[in-house]
């Protein structure tokens, strides 16, 4: 069958930026597919939440790593809806080591988050290519704002972002004139991630960078879903574009 409604499939999206993207897409006449690796209870969850919105939304388990697993998730998503009109590849991980400790990189760890954040991208990227093409759909990458300059985040993390930055760039050259590809760079986002990369300094230095940001405070997970949104509906002749969401904090220190 092919839905009437435009479909979504967003890439780790039981929890965090991933959640909120489906949701706004859910909330915006948008049928989702979730995609998780290992929290099924979250995820299930998210689809009931989802369909609380009126999306018919399924959840599929599977490693972005894994292109087997990956081809077969896509090939889900089309079984059951028929077409896909917008990709979020939010899938990402990261690793526990401080960017001053580079003897604790481990290459194992390294190679992971490669893994998930840069080749997982692109493997997704792929298995969807021939069904954005067909329905003139578009992709929102999600990188980060330490792909785009240095910051306190581990080594492995930060340049997987800057490789997401750069295959966003290549990607939109690859895919048009059929599919635009766009990516957000969100800055510190409030919330459990942040919390588990700042430890016991989370609220001081969450309240600090608030007082540096023009817009007086740190970024949502809403303020990245609304991002995401926009980029994947509208702004037609937009590609290859990164938009920063930090509420000028690059802009202006």
């Amino acid at each position: 069958m092919t839905n009437t409604k435009p479909v979504a499939l967003v890439t780790g999206s039981a929890s965090g930026i991933g959640k909120h993207a489906a949701l706004r897409l859910a909330a915006g006449g948008y049928d989702v597919a979730i995609n998780y690796s290992r929290s099924a209870a979250r995820a299930e969850e998210t689809v009931a939440e989802l369909v609380a919105l009126g999306s018919d939304s399924v959840a599929f388990a599977a490693d972005v790593s894994d292109d087997a697993a990956v081809r077969a998730m896509v090939q889900g998503v089309i079984d059951r809806y028929g077409r896909l009109d917008v990709l979020v590849n939010n899938a990402g991980t990261t690793t526990e080591v401080g960017p001053d400790d580079l003897d604790g990189v481990q290459a194992d760890d390294w190679d992971r988050v490669f893994a998930v954040n840069v080749r997982g991208l692109f493997q997704v990227t792929r298995a969807c290519e021939k069904h954005l093409r067909e329905s003139h759909g578009s992709i929102v990458n999600v990188a980060s704002i330490v792909g785009l300059r240095p910051s306190a985040q581990p080594h492995a993390y930060a340049a997987s972002k800057a490789a997401v930055v750069s295959l966003n760039r290549t990607l939109s050259r690859t895919l048009g004139p059929e599919v635009r590809v766009n990516a957000v760079a969100p800055g510190w986002i409030a919330g459990e991630w942040m919390e588990r990369t700042l430890g016991d300094k989370y609220d001081s230095l969450m309240e600090r960078r608030a007082k540096q940001t023009p817009l007086e405070r740190n970024v949502t997970l809403d303020d990245v879903a609304e991002s995401i949104f926009a980029l994947a509906t509208s702004h037609p002749f937009v590609t290859g574009d990164i938009v920063v969401i930090d509420g000028g904090f690059t802009a202006t220190t």
